[in-house]
């Protein structure tokens, strides 16, 4: 699960959603038990010893383009525009624009901006102002500030483009740009600020955390991608926690496919029943700009050099 924090001064709020249940229920096991692994191993390592593999991306699924139209896709069709983030025959929602713009069902003007380490979308049929909205089965529509081209798409995501507010937007692009400046400032290391983690047993803050890849989705994602999983791992890693336990899913009740690791034990304090962490990354939150918790599994979430990490309990 997912959670994070964001700071700044007040932007114009996002049009109301629809109600909708939060936070993300804690998974249950299925008919078979699900593989759990307690890190580090018994023989030091930091990484499951078993490596599980997601489902590809495949047959057939669409996105809504407001005002415009709904376009189906076959995701075995496309490739990514990101060969530096995800490994073969994996693509992220901004693969699926452009694929529908090659076939000629919309017209895309977009551009790589490398002040922010994202493709831009500057028009579709002429019009500005683009973003997007989008879940995983079993989820719900939820604000976001991450990179279209960073987001994992998966067999039956929901995936939603609409015009934005211009503040908003504006907002959105220059979280984006002030972690490239971050990042350059700490010499391409990702170094977060604060990385917070609450449980009912324990609360602690660590400053200026040093986060390095350990390619437990080296499935989906190439070697060197750091994610929201690598968070924990590095503090792991350099003795701040004594323990975590990582249980893998590859469905969660209604939710098919979940395939992600979800994080189920830190320190002493292990989920029960309906008991557990959920976490969140990202700018820091502030009124009118939420967006740093949104429900892509820590494993798969792509960072480049937040503002923060928190971790927290809750009880469904």
């Amino acid at each position: 699960m997912l959670l994070i924090v964001v700071s700044g001064c007040g932007f114009t709020p996002l049009p109301t959603l629809p109600p909708s249940p939060t936070p993300e229920p804690i998974p249950k096991p299925s008919e078979s038990a699900p593989a759990s692994y307690v890190l580090p191993t018994e023989r030091g390592e930091y990484v499951p010893p078993k490596l599980h593999v997601g489902h590809r991306p495949s047959g057939i699924g669409q996105v809504n383009i407001e005002s415009i139209g709904i376009f189906e896709f076959n995701a075995d069709q496309i490739e990514t525009v990101r060969p530096d983030i995800f490994q073969p025959n994996y693509l992220s929602l901004f693969d699926v624009v452009l694929h529908i713009a090659d076939r000629g069902d919309i017209s895309l003007e977009y551009h790589f901006d490398e002040k922010m380490n994202t493709h831009k979308i500057d028009s579709i049929n002429g019009e500005s102002g683009w973003w997007y909205y989008a879940h995983y089965s079993g989820g719900w529509r939820e604000r976001n500030v991450f990179r279209m081209d960073m987001y994992p798409y998966k067999n039956n995501t929901t995936f939603h483009l609409s015009r934005e507010d211009e503040t908003r937007l504006k907002a959105v692009y220059n979280s984006f740009t002030e972690e490239l400046t971050r990042l350059e400032l700490n010499n391409d290391s990702v170094v977060i600020p604060e990385v917070t983690i609450r449980s009912p047993e324990f609360s602690e803050t660590f400053n200026d955390v040093v986060v390095t890849a350990h390619n437990v989705r080296k499935d989906v994602l190439q070697p060197g991608v750091i994610t929201g999983l690598d968070i924990l791992l590095s503090l792991l890693e350099q003795d701040e926690l004594s323990k975590l336990k990582l249980t893998w899913y590859e469905r969660i009740a209604i939710a098919e496919p979940v395939d992600s690791y979800w994080t189920e034990q830190i320190n002493e304090v292990e989920a029960y029943g309906t008991c557990g962490f959920v976490y969140e990354t990202g700018p820091l939150v502030f009124e009118g700009f939420m967006g740093s918790h949104i429900h892509i599994p820590s494993d798969i979430r792509v960072i480049v050099s937040p503002e923060y990490a928190l971790w927290f309990w809750i009880c469904l």
